[in-house]
């Protein structure tokens, strides 16, 4: 096409703004940069939980009714393939555009795969995450990871461009597909307007900490519930905040005796209720588990909670352990109950002043913008559909 044209962009994923999630948060930043380049937008997406509030855009979101499991996640073969198998007729039937963007899963990707070859139409990829070396992490083998990793790497290798939230999962998908030419680290940011400093939040609840994000294997929240039972009794002032959803959730709350009322979990809430919640908190609480797949990845919750201010305590593997400890964010600490008991117990002693905050919040601006990482992007979709 020629550069001069404005081109046409079909965004395909089944998470999209207002769902809360990195994934919806990224997607929605995209959008508007792409949109704001010139780019006509277009969004295929799902419909969200009952009770989500969906703000008007100035690009058109098509959502599509679909299975979620227990927890209201789309997540899980049957789950994907209510998307993925209505998606790949609705982009069939489309009206063409100059590029497909997908996210994973890449049952998705390969949907998106298949109409792009039938209608010669580039598409990229926006690898948040390598999701073959996720499922072996976990115990899958066998067979099926042999498919799952065969077929990622059949999509990761047909697009036009590939975008990577950071250096390392570039690396893990060079490494999948044996080429490294193509892919983009956009980098992982935050939305700093939402998870913003100043803001209304939760002073009056007294003290806590927050957990907001995902509860699965991956993430492993858990080490956050079990250290603050241990020290829970000696802090009787202070409350752990639960909020979201995920495979561990009704484990979680089975080590939480009905009458604790130190713990609490909650319901996903928009990002702006919990930059609410964040903005108070001793703390907010990120983690990713060593050996499930994901020691490259960013936990994007934790620079949520210090866009708004709040110092971290960062526990497991994963680049932003490093980065909190380098740059006094807070704490970064070992897969280790004691250990983050022990940074609650800081946390809780030695509150961080106002002053404090902003130069955490200040930080993110500086270093991990949503804007910055969507501009980068947008730049690279709008190069695919040229090329």
């Amino acid at each position: 096409m020629s550069a001069s044209k404005t081109p046409r962009v079909i965004i395909v994923s089944r998470l999209f703004a207002p769902e809360v999630g990195a994934a919806a948060y990224r997607l929605k930043a995209l959008a508007e940069a792409l949109s704001a380049a010139g780019a006509d937008v277009e969004v295929f997406s799902t419909k969200p939980p009952k009770g989500t509030e969906v703000q008007a855009s100035r690009y058109p979101v098509r959502r599509w009714p679909v299975l979620r499991d227990a927890g209201g996640n789309v997540r899980g073969y049957i789950q994907y393939m209510s998307f993925d198998i209505p998606v790949f007729f609705r982009l069939l039937f489309s009206v063409k555009s100059d590029v497909f963007v997908v996210e994973p899963p890449p049952t998705t990707g390969l949907m998106v795969s298949l109409v792009a070859a039938l209608k010669r139409t580039p598409f990229v990829y926006f690898s948040a995450d390598v999701s073959s070396s996720a499922a072996k992490g976990i115990g899958i083998g066998g067979p099926v990871l042999k498919v799952l990793t065969g077929l990622e790497r059949y999509v990761l290798k047909r697009a036009k461009s590939i975008l990577a939230v950071s250096e390392g999962v570039k690396q893990e998908v060079a490494a999948l597909t044996g080429r490294i030419g193509n892919i983009v680290n956009v980098g992982t940011g935050v939305d700093t307007e939402t998870f913003a400093l100043q803001g209304d939040n939760k002073s009056s609840e007294g003290k806590y900490f927050v957990y907001a994000g995902t509860m699965s294997e991956i993430q492993g929240a858990g080490i956050f519930v079990d250290a603050f039972l241990s020290i829970m009794d000696l802090h009787p002032e202070v409350r752990l905040m639960m909020f979201g959803q995920g495979v561990e959730l009704d484990a979680l709350k089975a080590k939480v005796k009905d009458s604790n009322r130190q713990i609490v979990f909650n319901e996903p809430v928009a990002g702006a209720v919990v930059a609410q919640w964040s903005r108070s908190s001793l703390a907010n609480l990120a983690s990713v588990r060593p050996g499930k797949g994901y020691d490259f990845a960013f936990a994007t919750k934790a620079l949520a909670g210090l866009s708004t201010g709040a110092p971290s305590i960062y526990a497991g593997v994963g680049p932003l352990n490093e980065i909190i400890t380098l740059n006094n964010l807070g704490i970064g600490c070992d897969w280790n109950v004691k250990q983050v008991a022990k940074a609650m117990v800081q946390a809780i002693e030695n509150p961080v002043s106002g002053e404090r905050r902003a130069e955490l919040s200040k930080w993110v601006e500086q270093n991990h913008s949503l804007a910055a990482v969507a501009q980068t992007g947008a730049q690279a979709v709008i190069h695919a559909a040229h090329t």
